[in-house]
């Protein structure tokens, strides 16, 4: 039995026979095209975009709820320069989504973490000095504002305290119409 070795000449005279020169130089030209364009770092451009936006994306323009405003008046304090810009970039093309529960902070292990895309709860981040949302220690671009979390967490009592007033009054007019119906059968009878 005889063995056959491949060797590198081999190959080349394989080639040479499937390729005639004028193929493989161009098989050759395209791979070195391939490569080029999509070649990491490559960032010089020739020639502008193709398809260039005439006005820029509006989030707000057919969305007018209640919670688009909320989101585009949220103040992102207490995270760093590039966590706010990312934050911002969110809110600015309707990405942004806020939590609907609180989430647990990774420092207290509390659900506390009553901002979207945050890890840490605001005392945590604020005693550690550090950013809340990617939680290294950066410089705070917006530090934060203990008044601000006073008056949140009072408006959040106020509107808890009166959704129970309201539930009180249906449970107190609930027994009173009860009285009512009872009253009515004794006169019928």
């Amino acid at each position: 039995m005889s063995s056959f070795r491949v060797t590198a000449a081999s190959t080349r005279r394989v080639r040479s026979l499937l390729f005639p020169e004028t193929c493989l130089d161009w098989l050759v030209e395209v791979a070195v095209v391939s490569v080029m364009s999509s070649q990491k770092g490559n960032v010089s451009r020739s020639r502008p975009q193709k398809h260039q936006n005439t006005f820029s994306f509006k989030n707000d323009k057919f969305d007018k709820s209640v919670q688009t405003k909320k989101i585009n008046a949220k103040l992102h304090d207490g995270v760093c320069q590039r966590c706010k810009e990312v934050l911002e970039w969110r809110v600015k093309y309707s990405k942004y989504k806020p939590l609907s529960k609180p989430k647990k902070c990774v420092k207290c292990l509390q659900k506390t973490v009553k901002d979207a895309y945050h890890i840490m709860c605001r005392p945590c981040a604020y005693e550690l000095e550090v950013c809340g949302k990617c939680g290294k220690k950066e410089d705070i671009v917006i530090p934060f504002n203990k008044e601000t979390e006073k008056t949140e967490n009072a408006e959040n009592n106020q509107s808890s305290n009166n959704k129970k007033s309201c539930r009180r009054n249906e449970e107190s007019d609930d027994h009173l119409d009860f009285d009512n119906d009872s009253d009515d059968n004794s006169e019928m009878d």
